[in-house]
């Protein structure tokens, strides 16, 4: 995965003035661009294609500053088709125009080459199983919600406060088949994981495939497969976010697995009164890599 992700950075610098193919370097790679994005996006911390902007803009910036060329001919060589799309990008990298940089020689926010290297992380073993599932249905309240990586998500919190507690208990009573019990479930997750970009988000349960469920409710259906559950214990929910970062940054580089599209699951096993502390599993779709 490591050379995997190396070879992706190359492929960023042979084609900062075209087009990139992710997904032919995925096949090449025996991977996917859907797990190739997402391992991309948790190690280096931002989006495939903001790290493509941002060296786009760092290179670009020198051909500005040297004024080769007119503005429009530098955008189109480094694929914009006008000098008012490359102005956009190139403020939204260096928080100046184009013409104010040539004029006065910055500011610069240059984004440096990224190198990705394994480093020794792995002293605290993390407490994992693989689960072949069949196909089963999510069935509960759905809402369009902002990602936000650290901290609660206050867009899920007013979601669930918004349920009345005996719809919790009704939720629970259906709970039919692993993994047990309220369940917190992200869908359409955009592969970059951009901060701020949309899921869905729904707060139910799991039932089978074949059982009823109420018309007042959402679903998901999810087709059968393995599934990666990591166990996290400690303060919420923080140490559940640690864990799946760790998944990217630990697990993944080091197992013969890889992330296929579908929900992440979180069931909550048991939790403090107030929420400050719970113990939870993190259930994960994968294949083989």
């Amino acid at each position: 995965m490591i050379s995997a992700l190396n070879r992706l950075v190359d492929l960023v610098e042979e084609h900062l003035a075209g087009e990139l193919d992710i997904n032919a370097l995925a096949g090449e790679l025996g991977t996917t661009e859907y797990h190739l994005r997402r391992m991309f996006s948790s190690l280096a911390g931002m989006p495939l294609s903001e790290y493509v902007r941002r060296r786009r803009m760092t290179v670009a910036t020198a051909d500005v500053i040297r004024g080769e060329g007119d503005l429009l001919s530098i955008a189109v060589r480094y694929g914009y088709g006008s000098t008012e799309a490359f102005g956009r990008a190139f403020r939204a990298v260096h928080g100046a125009g184009p013409r104010d940089v040539r004029r006065d020689g910055g500011p610069l926010r240059t984004q440096p080459r990224l190198r990705i290297r394994l480093t020794v992380e792995g002293s605290t073993p993390m407490d994992t199983r693989l689960v072949d599932r069949p196909a089963f249905r999510l069935v509960g309240h759905a809402a369009r919600v902002p990602l936000i990586h650290h901290g609660v998500n206050p867009h899920i919190q007013q979601h669930i406060a918004a349920l009345p507690q005996e719809e919790h208990l009704r939720l629970k009573a259906l709970s039919g088949t692993e993994p047990g019990g309220l369940l917190q479930v992200c869908d359409d997750l955009d592969p970059d994981g951009t901060e701020g970009s949309e899921l869905t988000y729904l707060h139910g349960v799991a039932v089978s495939r074949d059982a009823p469920a109420p018309d007042d409710l959402d679903a998901i259906e999810v087709p059968p497969g393995r599934w990666a559950v990591f166990r996290t214990d400690g303060p919420h929910p923080q140490a559940l976010q640690t864990t799946w970062a760790a998944t990217a940054t630990q697990w993944f580089p080091s197992n013969p697995w890889r992330l296929r599209p579908g929900p992440s699951i979180v069931a909550v096993l048991d939790r403090a009164d107030d929420f400050s502390t719970a113990t939870c599993e993190l259930w994960l779709p994968v294949e083989p890599a």
